[in-house]
């Protein structure tokens, strides 16, 4: 068994091998919280969720940092606008990143560290890079020298001489433009903090190197986010910390983005389409099926045709879990994945190919309770709720009993309870032959969007 992952830094797909043999350490870039995240944040989570289960599921132990940005120019931006503290605006949409997580389910993070938790840690990497002659303090702002990192850029596979560096205000005092911002001096209303080169602030990058290294150590195995990321964030970390003496990431991982009309989903754009408000229209455990089913690197281009279709096709698994669960009562997931399901995840994290026999599996334990067959039936979904964990949407998990009533489905009961009351209704007019009147009552609740299925066990309804 080789895991093989497409490693940005060697723009290829590699063989995963461990720097600590059956351990894996993996640093995931998470959430800026100048506001509610939209489904194109959460996409990255989702992706990362799965990696580590997978990696979870071939025996490793795996150590999942995923750290929250509470602090940037954006937020003091929001700060000023909304005559609200910084720490407050932050902290609120910090919990409303943590909820979608949670309500798309994923797995909570080994550590998630702030990066206003760890300014200590942040001086001493400065320091270190000062007294090694890769970084230089000027006018209360620290700089990057990237002149005196002669890797700089290989991650991205940019010139030095076309760099564009972005540059934020206040940024005075470098020696090349193309230098970057580490710390930040203060200025009059915003928040600081005390350092040997004056009161200031954290610069965008600083801040996962130094907690990256204080996590994990000076050498880890993954180092993921979103493609956007690559340059300058990540290319800015591996200059700090390379320089500073760690050895870094060894693989680097990132996914795509979702669009709307081609374009990258962003605040920026106006395009937005919030967490918060898509549970409202969506189950999560479709949401999850929806974000998480395409290849991680493939962009997904966001409209309610393709929701509508995610939809679909989760029902159609839904389907047969319940109808086998009715006859075969509840089976455990089987210990093991089937072989094809396997190789498909270790070559990539494909899940697509991976889905594929998810859904074959589907046909195949349909086929087996139509037979009659429950000994085929009760394989089938030992199977499919193997296939299924791992990728985190499993019916039967007791998470998602508990986070759809969290994302407002616990209307479920009270429809089920509607509805079973009509079909009682139904079921006493076909016990009188008054059929014409049975059939009006399964016709009202068809244009209403439920479908009517008479089973051995009375009559079952689903959304249509």
């Amino acid at each position: 068994m080789t895991i093989r992952l497409y490693d940005t830094s060697a723009r290829q797909i590699r063989d995963f091998t461990p720097l600590t043999p059956g351990c894996v350490s993996i640093y995931l870039c998470g959430a800026t919280v100048q506001a509610a995240p939209h489904i194109g944040h959460i996409r990255s989570g989702l992706n990362f969720d799965i990696m580590r289960r997978w990696f979870t599921y071939r025996g490793y132990d795996v150590t999942f940092v995923r750290n929250v940005t509470d602090i940037d120019d954006k937020i003091i931006t929001k700060s000023a606008e909304q005559g609200r503290p910084w720490w407050s605006i932050g902290y609120e949409n910090e919990v409303a990143f943590n909820t979608a997580y949670d309500t798309l389910g994923c797995l909570r993070p080994t550590y998630e560290p702030r990066a206003t938790g760890h300014v200590p840690e942040m001086v001493e990497m400065m320091r270190g890079l000062i007294e090694r002659g890769h970084a230089y303090a000027a006018d209360g702002n620290v700089y990057f020298d990237v002149k005196s990192f002669p890797g700089y850029l290989q991650l991205s596979n940019q010139e030095l001489d076309n760099l564009l560096q972005p540059s934020g205000e206040g940024e005075t005092g470098k020696r090349d433009p193309r230098d970057f911002a580490m710390w930040k001096a203060a200025r009059d209303g915003e928040p600081s903090w005390e350092t040997p080169w004056g009161r200031g602030r954290p610069g965008w990058h600083l801040e996962c190197s130094a907690m990256a290294h204080k996590y994990l150590g000076s050498a880890f195995d993954i180092h993921g986010g979103g493609v956007d990321l690559v340059f300058p964030h990540h290319e800015n970390e591996i200059a700090q910390a390379k320089a500073f003496g760690d050895d870094f990431a060894a693989y680097w991982s990132h996914n795509a983005w979702v669009t709307m009309s081609g374009e990258k989903m962003s605040k920026s754009l106006g395009n937005s389409v919030l967490v918060s408000e898509m549970v409202k229209r969506w189950r999560p455990i479709v949401l999850r099926y929806y974000l998480g089913t395409p290849h991680y690197r493939s962009m997904i281009e966001y409209s309610e045709e393709a929701l509508q279709e995610a939809e679909a096709a989760f029902a159609r698994i839904e389907g047969f879990v319940q109808r086998a669960v009715e006859k075969v009562g509840v089976v455990e997931p089987a210990p093991e994945v089937p072989p094809a399901f396997a190789e498909a995840m270790d070559d990539d994290l494909g899940v697509p190919q991976a889905l594929a026999i998810v859904h074959t599996t589907v046909r195949q334990g349909n086929s087996a309770l139509t037979a009659d067959d429950k000994e085929s039936a009760v394989a089938r979904l030992a199977e499919l709720r193997a296939m299924l964990g791992v990728l985190g949407l499993d019916p039967l998990d007791e998470r998602w009993a508990v986070g759809d009533a969290e994302g407002g489905a616990d209307l479920h009961g009270v429809v089920d309870s509607l509805v079973r009351l009509v079909l009682e209704q139904r079921q006493a007019a076909r016990a009188r032959k008054d059929y014409a009147t049975a059939d009006a009552i399964r016709d009202q609740l068809q244009q209403s969007g439920l479908a009517i299925e008479d089973t051995p066990s009375g009559p079952r309804w689903t959304l249509s």
